[in-house]
Formats: structure tokens, sequence, C-alpha cells
């Protein structure tokens, strides 16, 4: 496996990768309506290009192929964190995390977690702030505001 940073020419293949992964695994969590409306965001190849470009985003990569990946905010803002459907439970996502997390300055890092994830942040140390319901063309998705305290 290879961590590198981001390259814009990763962009439909990292979109790709969010829309087969919550499709497949996030959609244990979430009904189709709702897994449909948050998958409609994969429409939008601009928007995610630039989000991708703005944040600091990393790559996992394994025999040319994206396994994950993931990125993080200047302020501490971890904004997505997805591994292929098929690398699952691999520890990609613990490793892009461990990265990720150490390139904020700031004593606090903040995500929105889904129902699925947020085993996986509690295991980190990030506590669950308040469940919050972001509403995506009139259809709920549950999901957690959730902080970790690092010591820069």
């Amino acid at each position: 496996m290879i961590i590198r940073n981001y390259a814009s020419d990763d962009c439909a293949e990292i979109i790709k990768l969010f829309y087969d992964t919550v499709n497949a695994v996030n959609s244990a969590d979430y009904s189709s309506e709702q897994i449909r409306v948050w998958t409609d965001s994969a429409e939008n190849y601009d928007k995610w290009k630039n989000s991708l470009a703005e944040h600091y985003t990393l790559v996992a990569e394994s025999d040319g192929i994206i396994t994950g990946f993931g990125d993080i905010d200047a302020g501490g803002y971890l904004d997505r964190l997805f591994i292929h459907h098929d690398y699952q439970r691999q520890g990609i996502a613990t490793v892009l995390c461990d990265m990720l997390e150490k390139s904020v300055e700031s004593g606090i890092i903040t995500t929105h977690a889904s129902i699925t994830a947020r085993g996986f942040f509690e295991k980190r140390n990030y506590t669950v702030i308040r469940e919050q319901t972001a509403v995506r063309k009139g259809i709920a998705l549950k999901n957690y505001v959730m902080e970790k305290h690092i010591i820069v």
C-alpha cells in the first residue's frame, strides 16, 4: 500500500470509490432513498475536484488501484474518509486518519460521522458532541458531530 498526496487526475476514480462504497457499505445503516440523495453529490465533478484540491487530501493506492482517500481542511475539519468496499478492515482508514490528524495544527479535529463510521471514530477517541440530521433534497440523514482533542 502506498499513501500519497491527491492529484487532480484522481478525482474521477475517487468519486466512483465514494459512490460505490456508500452504496455497498453504508446501505447497512441507511435506506436506499437516503443513499440516493447522499450519493447525488457524485454528479458534481467540479465541486469535488475543487474541494479535494483545497483540502489536504491523501490517497491510498494498491497495485495502481485507489483503495481509499481522506481529506481535512486547515481548520481541522475531517471532511471525508472512504475506503473502497473491497478493501475494508485492512487498516487503510487508520493509516489515512493518522496522517490527516498529524497535519492539524489546532488542538481539535471535527468530523460529521455517518452511523456506519461512528464506531471507527469512537475507537480513535473521538467524542460525540451531538447527533444531527442532515437534510438533502427533503430526505433526512442521521450523522454525528464528533471531536477529538489532540496534543500539539
